[in-house]
């Protein structure tokens, strides 16, 4: 079946290019007349390709429709642990802060509270001697003066303690109610995890056992969409962690006069070559939703506008050498397949719109040299299926272009 597919696409190529190369600078009626033909001829080989896409789809078999199926609820599985696991480490998150903060305040307070008890002492010791019997045994007008501050700010002193030790008693009792109450989140965040990691493993077996019933060209698709998409799990931690860390870049990007999200706000990002992929279309099975560039190794490639880069890397699957950067109206783009080391730019680098960022290649989940270049909006999910089998965030970069 991709055999086929792909013989349609190259005749279409074939004819396409052979269309340009005809064209010349003094066109006559009848040369304009069979590049109309010729036209007829492609559009009807561009037909010929979307039923063949719609009889191969309809060719799916039942195992691989179900493989399809169970792999969309294992996702959702996946990301419901996902929250719980974000819910559980916050929770211990504060905990830890609850109770360092409870150690903090319980230390100053005991060292205040032993502070006061003296004073009540000496105050003890002292007997019936007063503040103001303090201050009329001042030998002079400058002493009586100088007594009179010291007295004020004794006794201003000791009600700043005990507002301080009121103070730190409320926080010490809200640090503990802090503790149970965050406890009690991870109490039942376990228990929702363990529950939901049961459905999960009872999913993927059920999910084994139709894999097993696959043909071998099924296999092979199941098995380059599973890279996909635990690479795809790897970037997204990656990209989580780096919005926290590059916080401030990315409020100064959003911050800045910049082109309007529409028509236009993605340059191409290599020059020359051809469009090998177009953007938003399932291929044997396969969602795809990118545009392959293909282009010899080496190329430059070009940041397709303005943004903070938030994760790059060297993989030898899936995406292989690889750029994400992110936009404004939280867009972001892919580069994928790159020349290994050939990347020039850092995690939490702003780049311009045209910036070289790194150079095309063949490496990861690639046959043969291009760029995969990848748009997507929040929430950012990878399905790997086409879209009917759950949510996918990638959308087609030519609606920015």
């Amino acid at each position: 079946m991709k055999k086929m597919y792909k013989k349609i696409v190259v005749i279409t190529l074939v004819a396409i290019f052979s269309l340009s190369m005809n064209v010349s600078l003094a066109i006559t009626q009848k040369e304009i007349d069979e590049q109309k033909d010729k036209q007829s001829e492609i559009n009807g080989q561009i037909d010929k390709a979307k039923e063949l896409q719609k009889e191969l789809e309809a060719k799916k078999s039942e195992a691989m429709k179900q493989v399809q199926s169970l792999s969309s609820q294992i996702d959702s599985y996946e990301s419901q642990i996902g929250d719980l696991e974000s819910q559980i480490s916050d929770a211990n998150r504060k905990i830890e802060e609850a109770q360092k903060k409870l150690e903090e305040n319980q230390e100053e307070y005991d060292k205040k509270q032993e502070t006061f008890r003296q004073r009540l002492v000496a105050v003890y010791e002292a007997g019936e001697t007063s503040y103001l019997d303090f201050l009329l045994t001042s030998s002079s007008l400058t002493d009586f003066i100088s007594n009179y501050y010291l007295v004020s700010e004794i006794a201003e002193m000791d009600t700043e303690l005990l507002k301080k030790l009121e103070e730190q008693k409320r926080e010490i009792e809200e640090s503990k109610k802090q503790i149970e109450e965050s406890k009690e989140k991870l109490k039942v965040a376990k228990a929702g995890k363990e529950t939901i990691n049961n459905e999960l493993r009872n999913k993927k077996s059920e999910k084994n056992k139709y894999v097993a019933e696959l043909s071998e060209e099924e296999k092979e698709l199941e098995k380059e969409i599973q890279e996909l998409k635990q690479a795809n799990a790897k970037i997204a931690n990656e990209i989580k962690i780096a919005e926290e860390k590059y916080k401030k870049e990315l409020e100064e990007l959003n911050n800045k006069p910049s082109t309007p999200v529409g028509s236009g706000f993605f340059m191409r990002p290599v020059s020359g070559g051809y469009i090998s992929a177009d953007g938003y279309y399932p291929s044997s099975g396969k969602f795809h939703g990118a545009i392959d560039y293909a282009v010899s190794s080496g190329t430059p490639v070009y940041a397709a506008a303005e943004g903070v880069v938030m994760s790059t890397a060297n993989l030898s699957t899936s995406y292989g050498t690889y750029v994400v950067i992110r936009h404004v109206n939280g867009l972001q783009s892919y580069y994928g397949h790159g020349t290994r080391g050939s990347i020039c730019v850092n995690p939490g680098e702003t780049v311009k719109k045209g910036q070289k960022i790194m150079s095309s290649g063949n490496t990861g989940n690639s046959k043969g040299p291009h760029l995969h270049f990848e748009v997507r909006k929040a929430p950012y999910n990878y399905n790997g299926y086409a879209t009917a089998y759950g949510q996918d965030s990638r959308i087609n970069p030519s609606a920015y272009m």
